[in-house]
């Protein structure tokens, strides 16, 4: 019998029983509660937005605490994410928190393709959880969590409508995280055009099929607050650092020559409806959503890709044996008729090459005899022109030599006769 229907049988079976006296196990809850404290929390949180819209003072404010961090500039080339972990500490629950930020967002003249770098980082921490996932020794329990659980978009108080950026970027992220829209420095505009902003935004993002996160209705414990919360949705934020004395308290504010902007007011901005949803209320439900929903979507959708499937054509459950050979029996077939391809084309290149050295050896060869042909061509022509020129140099000495001897005839004849005349004159 399989051990699936084992368990659908052990489910089908179970029946309720009372307990004679008190056993124990209900202090599960607080078994559960006292490990995860002692363990701590992590809660990673993506700032996206462009550059000058309050990000890092609103994370600053929103966690009472100056974050360590350089500005940065319009003169970025592309975007950039900045990554940098925190650990909290309040009363005795500890908190790791990761903060990354969109450097350099929105201030290119090409803005086509700015939101590619955010998708691939959010697939990048998908893709580290899911390989620890899936070594044979894993170690979740100390596993540094890096995938986002919140994604606040920065929207620029124009009071107008949403940028084709903002809508291409929250659209791409949508089904990746979750997505709470904000209007920064919301103390930019008046409450009348904060208003129809708000409403302006809202319908911008239904008609463009965007989905932001919904906080959570179906328990009933925060069922009225976050029903009441999701109606203010996109919340109009204010971020301050700075404490002034407003009556006999410090409040965190900020000062115009107009008047004074407090931060924790909820007459002046939404930042408390903020906190409270992101961190009071939701910071649980915003780390279940990302695991449950998000991840895997990812991780179904890459183990798709990769063969393995729940149930075969005929709706019988999927043996990960079964698959893993299959799989490897498919690669290895695959590999195989790489190698034969291989080993054929390299059959072929080897007789192309061939035949190009025997054609090159005959072109050799050809050139060969052609420059011997005119070698011997050439000696000919210099044997005959040396006989010749032998020729003519016997002939030149057989001329000089009877030319000498004719001068030394016609000299000797010339004494003899001179001698005659002397006698004669003489006698």
């Amino acid at each position: 019998m399989a051990a699936t229907d084992i368990a659908r049988q052990v489910g089908e079976g179970c029946r309720t029983v009372p307990l004679a006296g008190h056993v124990g196990f209900d202090s599960l809850p607080d078994q559960l509660v006292n490990k995860s404290v002692s363990q701590g929390f992590c809660f990673n949180i993506l700032c996206v937005g462009e550059t000058g819209l309050g990000k890092s003072t609103l994370m600053d404010t929103l966690f009472n605490t100056k974050f360590e961090g350089e500005p940065a500039t319009h003169t970025q080339p592309g975007v950039q994410l900045r990554s940098n972990t925190y650990d909290l500490q309040e009363s005795n629950v500890g908190l790791k928190l990761t903060i990354v930020s969109t450097v350099g967002f929105g201030d290119q003249i090409n803005k086509e393709d700015s939101y590619k770098p955010i998708v691939e980082f959010i697939d990048a921490q998908f893709e580290a959880y899911l390989q620890e996932e899936l070594k044979i020794r894993r170690v979740l329990h100390t596993y540094h969590d890096s995938r986002i659980h919140a994604c606040l978009y920065f929207i620029a108080p124009t009071g107008h409508s949403l940028k084709s950026l903002d809508l291409v970027t929250m659209k791409k992220l949508d089904s990746k995280v979750n997505i709470i829209p904000i209007i920064a420095k919301s103390d930019a505009i008046s409450k009348s055009e904060l208003t129809k902003f708000k409403i302006k935004i809202t319908s911008e993002l239904v008609s463009n099929g965007v989905q932001i996160y919904q906080f959570p209705t179906d328990d009933e414990s925060v069922a009225e607050i976050n029903g009441t919360m999701n109606a203010h949705l996109p919340f109009a934020v204010v971020g301050s650092t700075e404490e002034l004395k407003i009556g006999n308290k410090m409040m965190k504010a900020r000062q115009y020559p107009w008047g004074t902007v407090q931060v924790e007011n909820e007459a002046h901005c939404d930042f408390v409806k903020l906190r409270e949803m992101l961190i009071r209320v939701n910071m649980e439900d915003l780390r279940e959503q990302t695991h449950t929903r998000h991840y895997e979507l990812y991780r179904r959708c890459k183990l798709e890709e990769m063969g393995f499937k729940d149930t075969d054509p005929d709706s019988k459950p999927f043996s990960l044996q079964e698959t893993y050979e299959a799989k490897r029996n498919e690669f290895l077939g695959e590999l195989q008729k790489k190698e034969e391809e291989m080993r054929q084309m390299f059959v072929q290149r080897v007789k192309e090459k061939e035949a190009e050295l025997k054609e090159a050896e005959k072109e050799l060869h050809e050139k060969f005899d052609c420059l011997k042909k005119l070698h011997q061509d050439e000696k000919k022509k210099l044997e005959d022109k040396k006989k010749s020129l032998d020729d003519e140099m016997n002939a030149f000495k057989q001329r000089k030599t009877a030319a000498e001897l004719l001068q030394s005839q016609g000299s000797q004849a010339g004494g003899s006769q001179t001698l005659k005349r002397d006698k004669e004159k003489k006698n």
